[in-house]
């Protein structure tokens, strides 16, 4: 090999690293201050008109990193709203994440379920978030009996760029879907049809939002499960990390969270280490009560303490013991309480 073969070698890859170097770089500055404007304050913040209110709730307890954490998700339809008006969240999810265990535990709360929301009395739980977020926290913390240390906030808008932005994802759809909305101006009309699909933003919104059959909002908070847990996966391909400075972009005006940069990083590292463990709907059935309370038909707890009890038999199982006999025998094996009993009729 000659000299100027040899230099011509040595300039190309030093290009070639320089290169890498330089996108690395850039990469790296996009994507810190994509996870920046996540978090808003001040003249930003979706909530700067309750400022003064959510100040008065208890501040969310801190995540050290090693110990389980709690990230409240809440969605609204903000539509007809003005700026600076919060309106009740259509979606009540809680991502439950163990980072010792590396498991991650999703559960929907029903949004008619009356408790009490702390410095306002009691309501339903979709009400919290008109306090601010800090109440919505204390809220569904003291309804599921474990600490939530963070919240994302985002209306329609938000879940319709992130799944854009994913290029979508392939989803199976149970049955078919078709609902006109004349007061929408048909702006939201949900037609979809049976079988594997792709469905883009808006047709995942349309699956997120269906609930115009017999279960309502009991089938429509299992769908959105299902759909979350689709999307996560599509996030941790390796396509979607390399377009994560672009996702972060496009989401990032419909967005707000308490997470900073730091909270940020450290979590996206244990979900992408992290797998599903399960998924359920709060409360379960059989813990549910029809009632109704001032003129309003609400879901009440039949009984609280076996509901934070059910939520630590899933997030921390009892133990195996094994009988005499050789057969085992463990009190996640008693009767789930969400499968044993009929569906109350679903509350609009």
């Amino acid at each position: 090999m000659n000299k100027r073969t040899k230099r011509i070698i040595i300039w190309s890859v030093s290009l070639i690293i320089a290169g890498i170097l330089g996108y690395g770089t850039y990469y790296a500055s996009s994507l810190y201050n994509g996870l920046e404007g996540l978090q808003k304050e001040g003249e930003t913040s979706p909530f700067k008109e309750l400022a003064q209110v959510d100040a008065k709730a208890p501040e969310p307890p801190k995540w050290e990193g090693t110990e389980p954490v709690n990230i409240l998700l809440m969605g609204v339809d903000a539509r007809g709203f003005e700026e600076g008006e919060i309106p009740r969240s259509d979606s009540i999810l809680v991502a439950s994440i163990d980072p010792v265990q590396k498991n991650i535990n999703l559960f929907s709360i029903l949004r008619d379920t009356y408790t009490e929301i702390p410095g306002h009395g009691s309501n339903r739980i979709n009400t919290a978030i008109t306090h601010g977020p800090k109440t919505a926290m204390k809220a569904v913390g003291d309804l599921l009996g474990i600490p939530i240390q963070y919240y994302v906030y985002t209306d329609f808008q938000g879940f319709v760029k992130l799944v854009d932005a994913v290029d979508g994802v392939d989803f199976y759809v149970e049955k078919d879907m078709k609902y006109s909305s004349v007061a929408d101006k048909n702006e939201f009309d949900i037609d979809l049809k049976q079988g594997l699909q792709h469905l883009d933003g808006n047709k995942a919104l349309q699956y997120a939002r269906f609930r115009h059959d017999k279960m309502g909002d009991f089938t429509r908070t299992e769908r959105q499960r299902e759909l979350i847990k689709a999307v996560a996966k599509k996030m941790q391909s390796t396509t979607s990390i390399m377009k994560l400075p672009d996702i972060l972009n496009s989401v990032s005006p419909y967005i707000d969270t308490n997470m900073n940069v730091n909270d940020m990083w450290k979590l996206a590292n244990v979900g992408y280490q992290s797998k599903m463990k399960g998924s359920e709907q709060v409360p379960p059935m059989k813990l549910l009560v029809e009632a109704n309370i001032g003129g309003a038909e609400v879901l009440t707890v039949r009984n609280p303490d076996t509901l934070k009890q059910y939520i630590q038999d899933i997030l921390n199982p009892p133990e195996t013991e094994t009988k005499t006999d050789g057969s085992n025998d463990t009190a996640s094996e008693q009767k789930d309480p969400s499968t044993d009993s009929k569906s109350p009729t679903q509350q609009n």
